[in-house]
């Protein structure tokens, strides 16, 4: 029912999505056009550069890692190009950045077919697979200067090693493994050079995964589905594992992506209604205060608003959205205005 809204909002006149969402989100703009499909960004601690994944046109059909400059429009590939890869995240130095990748994989090229030979049942069926996101234990979690020079492997335990995030002094990265089984899907804590990791969360069974430090560095937000599977929730705890807290809890609907604001008390995540199996869910940002739980919906086109993020003013959010016309799934950008709390 959500989609079909959306799908009638954006057809009447002047746009009553361009209204809806012009109250917090304004000079909305699409930052990528030349992939198969592009997602998943995050700034650089300046501003000038944005590290994202996306399909280029070509052999391999899974994600690799670009840089773009924000000024100029440039973009250049710092990943490997071999295997699948996920999860960039800049340095606060600004001077590099960890990823994950499959690219040590001896038979990493092997499974190019088996992808597209998936999609062209997809197009020909014309029925689209449930997405599922591919655990895959040859992921582990690498560190690359801003031009993919200088590769640095922070992670070698057997298992899916990834979803990595820097503190904001840059000391420490939180990151999601399977490295205690391969069903337990865990919250981690390292150095930044890959010394000294630590578990986090302790919720065997489930998956635990997205995390981030708060800007204060007290706190790691989360999503799991430790309630009820693959129904993902959002979840807050210390980082020393203490104090962990259910922030939603409603397992008719998905909650994730979840990214601070500049408070460390308030939120932007991804959100969409799952409870109608018929229905085709409409993912949409929303804003949390984690205090009060109180929501606000930011968007409402058709398809998919997922993965935002704030730009390091935090006037500026930056997510992944199947809102062009073409309906891949590509980076957007627009200036952000945060709700009031009441």
């Amino acid at each position: 029912m959500m989609y079909v809204l959306a799908l009638y909002l954006l057809s009447q006149p002047g746009s009553e999505v361009a209204a809806l969402e012009s109250k917090h989100l304004t000079n909305l703009r699409q930052l990528t056009r030349d992939f198969v499909r592009a997602g998943e960004g995050y700034f650089s601690p300046d501003g000038t550069l944005i590290i994202f994944q996306a399909e280029e046109k070509g052999e391999n059909p899974f994600y690799q890692q670009f840089i773009l400059n924000v000024a100029t429009g440039a973009v250049r590939r710092v990943s490997p190009g071999v295997g699948k890869t996920t999860c960039g995240h800049f340095h606060p130095s600004g001077q590099k950045f960890i990823f994950a990748s499959s690219h040590l994989d001896p038979e990493a090229i092997k499974h190019y077919a088996a992808e597209r030979a998936l999609r062209e049942e997809e197009r020909q069926t014309k029925k689209r697979r449930r997405y599922v996101w591919d655990f895959d234990r040859h992921m582990d979690i690498f560190q690359a200067n801003l031009d993919g020079t200088g590769l640095k492997r922070l992670t070698d335990s057997p298992g899916y090693d990834a979803e990595g995030s820097y503190s904001a002094d840059g000391k420490f990265i939180v990151f999601c493994s399977n490295r205690s089984g391969e069903k337990n899907l865990e919250l981690y804590i390292m150095n930044a050079d890959g010394t000294n990791v630590r578990q986090l969360t302790k919720a065997p069974g489930c998956y635990n995964g997205g995390p981030f430090f708060s800007p204060d560095g007290t706190k790691v937000i989360f999503r799991s589905d430790r309630k009820k599977k693959d129904h993902l929730q959002l979840y807050v705890i210390n980082v020393d594992g203490t104090g962990e807290k259910a922030l939603t809890d409603d397992e008719n609907w998905v909650f994730w992506a979840p990214y601070w604001y500049q408070d460390s008390q308030h939120i932007i995540y991804t959100a969409a209604d799952h409870s109608d199996p018929n229905a085709r869910p409409n993912y949409d940002l929303y804003w949390m205060n984690i205090a009060t739980g109180k929501k606000t919906r930011l968007t409402y086109a058709p398809g998919a608003d997922v993965l935002p993020v704030f730009s390091p003013d935090y006037r500026q959010i930056l997510w992944t959205s199947t809102r062009g016309p073409d309906r891949s799934s590509q980076l957007w950008l627009a200036d952000f205005t945060p709700p009031r709390d009441p």
